[in-house]
């Protein structure tokens, strides 16, 4: 999401902040180049303009000419505009009005935006993040086999959906779920009306006598991220006729420009409420303006890493975790356990994502053949040793590891270099349970334990400076701290360089 304008972005910057002063000169010519990267995101022309009219003003006052780092308070100014631009002039957030059960949520949109498997999304996350009962009712009697679509979905996810009755038109189907819900004692009930072109009156008719009797708490149109500015007419055309309260945008893990969410807050006033970001059913997340204008940065997303590690970590394990690691104990069970983690959430590349100051790094890590086939490679090398080689990797011999490398289907050379990353782990997360106080490993661990998701100290990105994680990898001799095997403070993560090339 946002890796084209993200790059862009942090070229304009490094170039500002290695200057030790800046003259009003200097940042014209920086925000020519930040207008040039909006427009190429495919934002358009007026909030890409009045964006850099309202950075202008405030980069060229006296706080930031003698400000002691300049260039740093120019990315901090950009950093908040941008935040603005996503979040518009109110503080709404994300959250869904559905109180007074049960509550009707209309989901509209055009046809093939995503709409069916959104509602699904959305469904399996109020029912299991929200704790609520959520019944699903698909109002689509034109698509052959739409209904089916939802009902398979509501089986796969877990939630209830309306019994399909052949002939009943789409204002029938929402009053009889209207009627299942309060008989049924439902929280939520969702429509999922039927895709249509925004020229076509009769279906736009229909979505409205459905709004006029449900009288929907949340109308959502959800809008395919890939189509760019045409999102934004989309979203102001289904507004005029119907009122939308938010919307939805998909394919945001395909979009490289991102330009519609950056227009959509601005032109539509129009919260995004959440993101879809794959085909899996749990690939929706809330739309933080926020944490959203640190990604677009390269200042990463703390906050939504510790979420994930707090969702698929269990705080027993990690304890347990902890104390093996303090004294050095790190075997193949600990690495392949590190390895699966990291695929739940969100692979190599969703993590670095998120981390300050990787996300340039990424693409070295994938050039250097390191994705995330290679996690499931070294999870299959694990998986080919015995128990007690995977306690004791240290007792590997040449006809150990031949047989080991055979039964993965990959080379000697590939396992040895597992086995390098597996030691220098191990010594990594000595050092880490040694420094400071209480150890830099105990307070992370804490931290995305910890009730009600605190985060570690210094961890908080708004007020994160951007050398501290330099110093951090410094301290400990160059490698960086975190979930992330064998992740190395320079260039590649160490042990991996070729990783998984054929030479």
């Amino acid at each position: 999401m946002f890796e084209n304008l993200s790059e862009r972005l942090s070229g304009v910057f490094d170039r500002l902040t290695k200057q030790g002063a800046l003259s009003e000169d200097d940042v014209k010519t920086a925000l020519r180049e930040v207008r040039v990267a909006l427009l190429e995101a495919d934002v358009s022309l007026p909030v890409a303009r009045d964006f850099v009219k309202a950075v202008q003003s405030k980069a060229t006052g006296q706080a930031v000419t003698k400000s002691i780092t300049p260039g740093q308070q120019v990315v901090k100014i950009v950093h908040d505009e941008l935040q603005h631009v996503l979040a518009g002039d109110d503080d709404e957030r994300g959250e869904l009005k559905i109180d007074n059960a049960p509550a009707p949520i209309l989901m509209v949109g055009l046809q093939g935006s995503g709409k069916t498997t959104t509602t699904g999304k959305l469904a399996k996350r109020l029912t299991e993040k929200n704790g609520k009962r959520v019944l699903m009712a698909s109002l689509d009697i034109y698509r052959p086999a739409a209904m089916q679509q939802l009902q398979v979905l509501g089986q796969q996810i877990g939630v209830d959906t309306l019994p399909i009755v052949a002939g009943e038109t789409a204002v029938q189907i929402a009053k009889r779920a209207k009627q299942q819900a309060t008989l049924g004692g439902y929280d939520v009930y969702m429509l999922d009306t039927a895709g249509r072109l925004q020229i076509d009156e009769v279906l736009m008719q229909e979505v409205e006598d459905v709004r006029d009797v449900v009288k929907p708490r949340e109308t959502l149109l959800v809008v395919d991220g890939l189509t760019g500015q045409v999102a934004v007419e989309v979203a102001e055309e289904f507004d005029g006729k119907i009122g939308i309260s938010g919307v939805v945008l998909t394919r945001m893990d395909g979009d490289g420009r991102g330009g519609a969410a950056l227009s959509m807050r601005a032109v539509t006033g129009k919260p995004i409420k959440f993101v879809g970001l794959g085909e899996k059913m749990d690939a929706l997340e809330t739309f933080e303006p926020d944490r959203i204008a640190g990604r677009i940065l390269g200042m990463g997303d703390i906050v939504a890493l510790v979420e994930k590690a707090q969702e698929t970590i269990e705080a027993e394990q990690a304890e347990r975790m902890m104390k093996r690691f303090q004294k050095g104990r790190f075997n193949m069970n600990d690495l392949k356990m590190q390895l699966e983690q990291m695929q739940k959430m969100g692979g190599m590349e969703g993590v670095m994502g998120m981390m300050p100051g990787m996300a340039k790094m990424s693409k070295q890590v994938s050039e250097a053949g390191f994705d995330d086939k290679m996690i499931k490679r070294q999870v299959a090398l694990v998986n080919s040793m015995t128990k007690m080689e995977r306690a004791n990797p240290q007792i590997l011999q040449a006809s150990r590891k031949k047989r080991i490398a055979a039964g993965a289907g990959m080379e000697v050379s590939e396992l040895n270099k597992l086995l390098k990353m597996q030691r220098q782990m191990s010594d990594m997360m000595k050092k880490m349970g040694k420094m400071g106080k209480g150890g830099m490993l105990k307070q992370a661990m804490k931290g995305m334990m910890g009730k009600g998701g605190d985060l570690p100290a210094g961890m908080d990105p708004s007020a994160m400076d951007p050398k501290a994680l330099e110093q951090a990898a410094k301290a400990m001799g160059g490698k960086l701290p975190g979930g992330l095997p064998g992740l190395g403070g320079g260039g590649l993560p160490p042990g991996l360089s070729g990783f998984g090339k054929k030479k």
